[in-house]
C-alpha cells in the first residue's frame, strides 16, 4: 500500500495531494478575475476532500480578487492540521504581473503581508521564489535566506 501523507520539515503531516491557489482569482494570467465566491466554495470543497496543505503567495491576485483574501473567508478559523505554505521574493509590476524580485530589506514586508491577509500569526511553510524577474541587484540568495531566517527564529515562520 503507497503512503498518502509525508512529513514536512519533521513535525508536520501533510497529504500528498494540496492544492495550489494560483488560479483562485483568474483562471490565466491576463484572464478576466473569477468572482470570489466560487474560489471561496473550491476552497472549501477541496478541504472535504482531504487536502490539507495549501500553496499560496500574496501576489496570487487579479483586479481585486486575491488568493489570500479567499484562503482567509473561506477556512479561518483554521483546522489545526491545515499547512499553509506561501512564497515571498516577487514583486508585482506597474501592469500587475510579478515581474520584479524584492530586494532582502522587503521580504520581512512580504512575510508580515501574507501573515496579515491569512488571518496568522505565523506561517507554516515559506517558500523564496527567485529568478525570471529583475531587481536592485548585488544581493546574494545568502542575504535573502538570512533574512528569512531571521523570520524564523523570531517564530513569524515554522
Amino acid at each position: 500500500m503507497t503512503n498518502h501523507t509525508f512529513s514536512l520539515g519533521g513535525d508536520l503531516t501533510i497529504n500528498r495531494l494540496g492544492f495550489g491557489a494560483m488560479r483562485l482569482a483568474t483562471g490565466t494570467f491576463d484572464g478576466p478575475t473569477r468572482a470570489p465566491e466560487t474560489g471561496v466554495a473550491v476552497l472549501r470543497r477541496a478541504l472535504e476532500l482531504g487536502v490539507n496543505h495549501i500553496d499560496t503567495a500574496g501576489f496570487y491576485g487579479r483586479g481585486g480578487v486575491w488568493a489570500n483574501e479567499q484562503i482567509r473567508t473561506a477556512l479561518a478559523p483554521y483546522p489545526e492540521d491545515l499547512v499553509i505554505a506561501t512564497k515571498v521574493g516577487p514583486l508585482l509590476g506597474a501592469d500587475g504581473m510579478p515581474s520584479e524580485q524584492a530586494a532582502p530589506d522587503r521580504l520581512r514586508e512580504l512575510v508580515e503581508a501574507d501573515l496579515r491577509t491569512l488571518g496568522l500569526d505565523r506561517l507554516d511553510l515559506v517558500y523564496l521564489r527567485v529568478g525570471g524577474m529583475t531587481g536592485p541587484g548585488g544581493e546574494s540568495i545568502a542575504e535573502r535566506f538570512e533574512v528569512l531566517a531571521g523570520l524564523r527564529e523570531e517564530g513569524l515562520i515554522r
